[in-house]
């Protein structure tokens, strides 16, 4: 999914602070930041998800940041500890500069519960919690005027 902004790729890659985190978080399910060491190559991202006894940990190790020759900035994090069902999560964050100017934003997500039914069915509920971002995307770094 990739969501065009006005802002350029530099501008956009500073944007990505604790604050724009926290803005970026659907409504559901309920979550607590307890971490957030930024997006560098090393950082951690921690998350208690959930409520009462249903709260689960979840951490992601950023394992890689960087500017290619193009001029994409760029970072990955990856899950170590996962809530349930999922295995794996790796979600690569991809700021392209776009023709004509601003930032395609595009988030590269890959994830694994074990079982290839149960990844498939929660690929729309992903989906949406992704989409979400969309418009608080625009909002921080500005819509593109079409026309």
């Amino acid at each position: 999914m990739s969501t065009h902004v006005a802002a350029p790729p530099a501008q956009v890659w500073a944007g990505f602070t604790r604050e724009l985190f926290l803005d970026l978080a659907p409504p559901f399910p309920p979550f607590r930041l307890l971490r957030f060491d930024g997006c560098r190559r090393g950082d951690e991202v921690h998350l208690e998800l959930g409520a009462g006894p249903l709260r689960q940990l979840w951490t992601s190790l950023i394992t890689g940041h960087g500017v290619e020759t193009d001029g994409t900035y760029y970072f990955v994090d990856e899950g170590q500890q996962l809530p349930k069902p999922l295995r794996f999560w790796r979600h690569r964050h991809l700021l392209r500069p776009a023709p004509g100017g601003g930032t395609y934003i595009t988030e590269d997500l890959e994830y694994r519960t074990g079982l290839g039914l149960l990844d498939t069915l929660m690929r729309p509920l992903i989906w949406a919690q992704f989409a979400w971002r969309r418009p608080i995307y625009r909002r921080w770094f500005g819509r593109v005027s079409r026309g």
